[in-house]
């Protein structure tokens, strides 16, 4: 009996000092950043709060320029050798040097809002206005120039031209990614100086931009 006593004992000993794993209810997980189109995000996941329905339509018109340009991007790409599993610096360079070249051309006539609207541009800015002005933004405006401290006028910023290569690109802070129309994967929103461009990631080429975007 004794044994059997001493064998009970230490079992419980054993489940009351086991840690506790499950987690409170009183404290849930965060939800995580959107990204999705600012027209369809929920207003609780907005750091700026629902669009009016003018401004959400004035950002959707980008959704077709957005589909039009992917559609090109992925025309003109099928039309280059597609590149070996193993691939050295050298050839992945050439690709994209050889696409560049094909989506310059293809967009020979490309002019800033193209893609950018004439609709969504002063949305954005608006909404960039609301970002940068809200208690953090001062930290997070440093933050993309010490990343990218240049002047794009100095560099003489063009649509369809290929991103500077001695420019190192500047993280877009989640905030920012949140309001702004989606992307597909081939584009990417970047700050050059106080311009927010659309670059290529593929081609490396500035596809649209909008200048002054980034509020003093």
């Amino acid at each position: 009996m004794a044994g059997i006593r001493s064998s009970i004992l230490a079992l419980l000993a054993t489940i009351l000092l086991a840690p506790v794993s499950c987690r409170s209810d009183d404290n849930p997980e965060p939800p995580p950043p959107t990204s999705r189109s600012p027209q369809s995000a929920p207003p609780t996941e907005r750091v700026v709060g629902p669009l009016t329905p003018e401004d959400a339509t004035a950002l959707a018109s980008m959704n077709d320029r957005i589909k039009e340009y992917v559609e090109l991007h992925i025309k003109v790409e099928q039309t280059l050798p597609a590149l070996p599993t193993e691939t050295t610096p050298e050839q992945i360079d050439r690709h994209q040097r050889a696409l560049e070249k094909l989506m310059r051309e293809a967009r020979s006539k490309a002019k800033p809002g193209d893609i950018f609207t004439p609709q969504a541009r002063p949305v954005i800015k608006k909404l960039l206005v609301q970002i940068f002005g809200r208690p953090e933004g001062d930290q997070l405006k440093a933050s993309i120039m010490d990343e990218n401290p240049v002047d794009p006028d100095t560099m003489k910023l063009t649509v369809n031209a290929r991103y500077p290569d001695a420019i190192p690109l500047a993280t877009v802070p989640p905030q920012v990614l949140q309001v702004l129309p989606e992307l597909a994967e081939d584009l990417e929103y970047r700050f050059v100086g106080d311009w927010l461009i659309l670059l290529d990631t593929h081609a490396h080429i500035v596809a649209d931009y909008i200048d002054d975007a980034l509020p003093e």
